[in-house]
């Protein structure tokens, strides 16, 4: 009976450890305090609240032109896929101001990692509309030079751009480049486990990356509730030990606040930032889906009435810095681009199918080599026919 009690002991207290009269060694303590790490009670608003009347009032018309013009690009690169010029388009309309704001944070230096839904942040930074477009429209590659417009390929595959943009940031800052990464995904994108690795790292090697999480209330048709059980997004960040900001995604002045805070604070060595923004997608996933059958047109109407435009174009009024005119000028210059937007995309592409082994490898593989000649002979062969 002793022998039985004495190898139960050893199970239940493995040599070396703490006896239950004591308390647990000092090695478990935070590197950090965690009450400067939470973020907001509630969602951070500007719009409507005394913050406002600090803001740059040309900040402010900026972002209402820009939130008019992007509106108008959501509307027409949907009526593109309608007319079999788009394979498929992700919509933004009703979050606008995050797009918006994110491509209006960044320096000209600084690098955007969108995923495939952030077509307007990537317009917004200065991209050609229709080479945003060309990797939805199943042309070749990406549309765009990443390097040169410093906005990374738009990322299908949910999430794996978080760590590419850790990645890229912790280089930077190696090489002594004044850089930050700002990596865009949705709440969907959260569940991933690329999220949790991307976070780790930027946080343990403090990388100059600020997170903005558009949470629009549904990864397709899955509700955030039944993702998470987390009282925000941004309570998140504490678990990596970096700050979670949470924020009214709706409000282009306070999504840019943050958003700018964010950018400085990795930009001046204080590492990354979580930022959630709380917002709405009015419009369908894609054009590909279905959303009445896991919402109601109530709630997509409570959201209308708190449209990124609405309110800031209610403020705008409110202080007299917007009449029928600058409304009319907005609108024409949107209507402008998408005039252009839909001749370009309506002319055919001419397209080489060669193209298809050029950009895969530095150097071609011998399996590519051989495909590369086996189309090649095809096609000769029936041009010839």
């Amino acid at each position: 009976m002793d022998s039985l009690q004495q190898r139960s002991s050893t199970v239940q207290e493995p040599p070396g450890a703490v006896p239950a009269d004591r308390h647990t060694p000092p090695t478990w303590q935070p590197r950090t305090d965690p009450a400067p790490l939470l973020p907001e009670a509630e969602p951070l608003r500007v719009l409507g609240t005394d913050a406002v009347a600090d803001a740059d009032p040309a900040l402010l018309l900026r972002l209402y032109a820009e939130l008019i013009r992007g509106r108008r690009y959501n509307t027409q690169a949907t009526a593109l896929t309608k007319q079999g010029r788009l394979a498929v388009y992700p919509s933004t309309t009703g979050q606008e101001a995050c797009e918006i704001a994110a491509a209006l944070a960044l320096e000209e230096r600084d690098w955007l990692f969108p995923s495939y839904r952030d077509t307007l942040a990537a317009v917004a930074r200065g991209l050609d509309p229709v080479q945003a477009l060309t990797l939805l429209r199943g042309d070749w590659h990406t549309g765009y030079d990443p390097h040169e417009h410093r906005i990374a390929p738009l990322c299908t595959p949910l999430a794996t751009q978080l760590p590419h943009a850790v990645g890229l940031a912790h280089a930077a800052r190696l090489k002594g480049d004044d850089v930050v990464a700002l990596a865009m995904v949705g709440d969907g994108g959260t569940s991933e486990g690329d999220f949790h690795e991307a976070l780790n790292f930027a946080a343990v090697w403090q990388a100059p990356v600020v997170f903005l999480v558009q949470n629009n209330g549904f990864a397709i048709s899955v509700p955030l509730a039944k993702q998470t059980a987390a009282p925000s997004l941004a309570h998140k960040a504490v678990g990596y030990g970096m700050p979670g900001r949470l924020v009214d995604g709706n409000d282009a002045v306070a999504v840019h606040q943050v958003l700018t805070e964010a950018v400085a604070r990795a930009r001046r060595g204080g590492g990354p930032t979580l930022v959630e923004a709380v917002t709405y997608r009015i419009d369908a996933h894609t054009n590909a889906d279905d959303a009445t059958r896991y919402r109601t047109a109530d709630e997509v109407e409570a959201w209308r009435a708190h449209d990124p435009i609405l309110i800031l174009e209610r403020e705008l009024t409110e202080r007299g810095l917007l009449d029928e005119d600058g409304r009319r000028a907005a609108a024409e210059a949107a209507e402008t681009m998408a005039a252009e937007l839909r001749e370009r995309m309506n002319a055919d592409p001419v397209l080489d199918p060669m193209e298809l082994f050029s950009h895969v490898y530095a150097e071609q593989t011998t399996q590519l080599r051989e495909q590369a000649a086996q189309l090649r002979a095809e096609l000769e062969a029936e041009g010839e026919a």
